[in-house]
């Protein structure tokens, strides 16, 4: 006689992981059926390979069709393509079922309902999955019944929806508690021993259907996303014809692993053909499946992963350390906070263990959760301070780990040639930020800079470039490398583009430059230098010098200049050759003076505004080229448009004004500004003329003692219906410098009593000779003129 058991459990818990394990070992099954994708099971061998470490997932894809790769225009994926992660952590109940079966060598399958119809494409299916209408953009994690749990802090919904959306919350309430979390930790996770609770929890499900079952028809369904049962009821069959084949095949003793919920369904006697019915004439879509590395944030629930903990750092401890959990737990709480020089003590240590247990004492808890945990940390290792708690929490509570998988794991070529280029240029990935300097001098740091703009050229943010790492003629630059388990998906995608980095890359940037505005052309004409795409740089500098050519708006070729002179630059810094570069910056120099005079005339505020930001753009970039014609050619533009201020508008005027005094072209500005400023003038043109002056910086009105009076009479002077106009003008002027500029402008005003109207130059305040006078005799003692009068 066949003997079949079957284990409902919670998905990631570390006490249904260990029942579930001594109850394998009790049971010795000759087959293990697991809640999880069918197309995994001629991969799940790889699950007992020493290169295989937890948390890892299993990824269901649909291969991306011939011709344009899907996501890479307007960021759709294909008009419905998705991916499904299902996620195993080594506190996992599967990952256990797994290892044990793979270890007793008997045969291992998944019995879920397959991979092919859960990611049918929008419009092909009848029914949408709700397992896989996740956060996840690309797909959900497809989980078991804990999809359905309460979140934290929430309270179980009402009778007729409760039961199904929340079985768990449910039976919490049942139980007095209002947390399933902490209920479902108390009776499962923190049984340190005794009987198997798989028989309860199965009776405790049987109970939650038979009371559903007799719930008017449609309040079973209330609350619930549209397809739910029906998916439902395909999950559940699919399970049972897997079951039945299984023991058609002769095995005698069979073990089902599967979410708590759909244990009555298992078990009850449901005839084959209503099964088959339920599963006849489902949709597919073409799916591949593979091993990926995962991460234990992607496990927590705050993830927006449906199946998630709250705390995996503490799972995969509970796991691990069944001996006094409690204790180890403080003890590397002390250490990470002696590794912050803290001071944390035995004593600390001995005391936050008396107070966890006393606190789960009084509560009632047979073992010190992490709430108790928690508060004891806070109360005695941190002694009442927040800061060193949320770094238990990021270090220790959620635990970032990043998995790894076998070399025999299928890839696509694009993964293995990353992978290769991340051993040869000795580039870990993981979970955790990290902050890498490269240096662009270093042969080494040159190529690991090239592979991370390569890869964000996919849509692959592994590095992410810090502001400080694109400063001006900097041969340095800083990345936060972060390894997330979506990049895989995005590597799979980006695989249609070629099968390494470099090419996939190249086809990338081409496809980029095609119909791509002269903005874009530019930000792709840079990227390509930064990633040393020397391939791809011919079609995009023709496609950028064609645009550039027939592109006659000056604002769209004063917005291109700063990206072209930043790829000049690191092109020099990186060796790569620019020359195409150089012509297409040298041509637009030159057509950018010649049509800045009429594109800046007649402007209104809106305009004006644009149009200041171009010519600070153009202005710094001139600078960082460092080329002393087109420098001199666009001083003479400003010198053009500086003698004709009646066609400027304020704002325009006004920094024409100042970048012309900046570099010393201007000798009249203090009359320029009292023009400007004149009681004839209007407020309002006024208040913009000294906006786009002072848009610079304020420090000359700290300098400039007759230009600080000039704008000090002008506001004193203003009527006060002119003076609330122009307010909000002055207040964002004034309000973008820094407090030590405010500061110094307010001071020098405080004494303007005892400045010279007259002087233009530096303050001529009276000096105190009798308090001079020892400063003056030490200074002239010092440089050994005690003689000079």
């Amino acid at each position: 006689m066949s003997h079949v058991e079957v284990y409902g459990i919670r998905h990631h818990g570390p006490g249904s992981a260990r029942a579930l394990r001594g109850a394998l070992e009790e049971f010795k099954p000759d087959a293990v059926l697991i809640e999880g994708p069918p197309e995994a099971d001629p991969i799940v061998e790889l699950a007992g390979e020493p290169g295989m470490v937890p948390p890892v997932a299993l990824l269901a894809y649909s291969p991306a069709p011939g011709g344009d790769p899907a996501g890479d225009r307007g960021g759709d994926r294909g008009g419905g393509r998705k991916a499904a992660f299902w996620p195993f952590a080594e506190f996992s109940p599967e990952w256990q079922a797994i290892r044990y079966a793979l270890g007793a060598g008997v045969p291992v399958r998944f019995c879920d309902l397959p991979a092919a119809h859960q990611l049918v494409p929008s419009g092909d299916a009848a029914e949408a999955d709700p397992e896989t209408e996740g956060p996840e953009t690309e797909g959900p994690e497809t989980e078991g019944p804990e999809t359905e749990g309460a979140g934290e802090g929430e309270a179980p919904p009402e009778p007729a929806e409760g039961i199904r959306l929340d079985p768990l919350g449910w039976l919490a309430k049942a139980a007095g508690y209002d947390d399933a979390e902490r209920w479902w930790d108390d009776v499962v996770e923190h049984r340190g021993g005794g009987p198997s609770p798989f028989p309860a929890i199965a009776e405790a499900m049987a109970e939650l259907r038979e009371q559903l079952a007799e719930l008017p028809e449609g309040a079973a369904s209330a609350g619930l996303p549209p397809g739910h049962l029906l998916r439902e009821e395909q999950r559940e069959a699919h399970m049972r014809r897997t079951l039945r084949r299984t023991l058609k095949e002769g095995h005698e003793r069979v073990a089902v692993v599967c979410g708590a919920w759909h244990v009555p369904a298992l078990r009850a006697k449901v005839p084959a053909a209503h099964d088959d019915r339920a599963l006849r004439g489902l949709p597919k879509a073409k799916v591949a499946m593979t091993w990926v590395p995962w991460t234990h944030g992607r496990l927590a629930g705050r993830s927006g992963y449906g199946a998630g903990v709250r705390s995996p750092g503490w799972y995969h401890h509970l796991f691990t350390a069944p001996d006094r959990p409690v204790e180890r737990w403080l003890t590397a709480a002390a250490r990470v906070l002696r590794a912050e020089d803290l001071h944390v003590s035995s004593a600390h240590v001995i005391e936050a263990v008396r107070l966890a247990e006393a606190l789960a004492a009084l509560r009632g808890r047979p073992l010190a959760g992490l709430d108790e945990v928690t508060e004891a940390t806070r109360a005695v290792l941190c002694e009442g301070a927040d800061l060193p708690v949320e770094l238990i929490q990021r270090r220790m509570v959620v635990g970032e780990r990043l998995g790894a998988v076998p070399e025999r794991t299928p890839m696509v070529p694009l993964q293995r040639d990353l992978q290769a280029q991340q051993r040869r240029l000795r580039l870990k990935p993981s979970a955790l930020d990290k902050e890498q300097d490269l240096d662009l001098r270093k042969p080494t740091d040159l190529e690991r800079s090239r592979l991370l703009h390569r890869l964000r050229l996919l849509h692959v943010d592994w590095g992410v470039p810090a502001e400080a790492g694109r400063s001006k003629g900097t041969f340095r630059e800083t990345w936060t490398l972060a390894w997330r388990p979506e990049f895989d998906v995005e590597l799979i995608e980006a695989s249609a583009w070629g099968t390494t980095v470099r090419g996939a890359a190249t086809a990338r940037a081409e496809a980029l430059a095609a119909g791509a505005t002269l903005a874009d052309l530019t930000s792709v004409a840079e990227r390509c230098l930064l990633a040393d795409l020397g391939d791809a740089l011919p079609t995009v500098m023709r496609a950028l010098a064609d645009r550039a050519a027939v592109d006659t708006d000056v604002a769209h070729l004063m917005s291109a200049m700063p990206a072209l002179v930043r790829a000049l630059r690191y092109g020099d810094v990186r060796g790569t050759s620019t020359g195409p570069l150089r012509t297409v910056v040298d041509g637009l120099v030159v057509r950018i003076c010649v049509g800045l005079p009429p594109a800046v005339t007649g402007l209104d505020d809106d305009a004006a505004r644009e149009f200041l930001g171009h010519v600070d753009a153009v202005h710094g970039a001139l600078a960082l080229l460092a080329e002393e014609e087109h420098i001199e050619r666009w001083r003479r533009t400003l010198e053009g448009l500086a003698t004709r201020p009646e066609a400027l508008h304020g704002l325009i005027e006004g920094r024409v004004t100042r970048l012309l005094l900046d570099a010393g072209r201007l000798p009249d500005v203090a009359d320029r500004m009292a023009r400007a400023v004149s009681t004839g003038t209007a407020p309002a043109r006024a208040a913009a003329w000294v906006e786009g002056f002072l848009s610079g910086g304020g420090l000359i009105l700290v300098h400039d003692v007759a230009l600080l009076r000039l704008v000090d009479d002008w506001i004193a002077g203003l009527p006060g219906d002119s003076f609330t106009d122009v307010l909000p003008l002055l207040r964002r002027t004034f309000g973008g410098y820094a407090d030590a500029e405010r500061r110094a402008i307010g001071e020098r005003l405080h004494r303007l009593d005892q400045v010279s109207a007259s002087s233009s130059g530096p303050d001529e305040e009276d000096v105190d000779a009798a308090r001079a006078a020892a400063a003056t005799a030490t200074t002239l003692h010092i440089l050994g003129w005690e003689g000079s009068s």
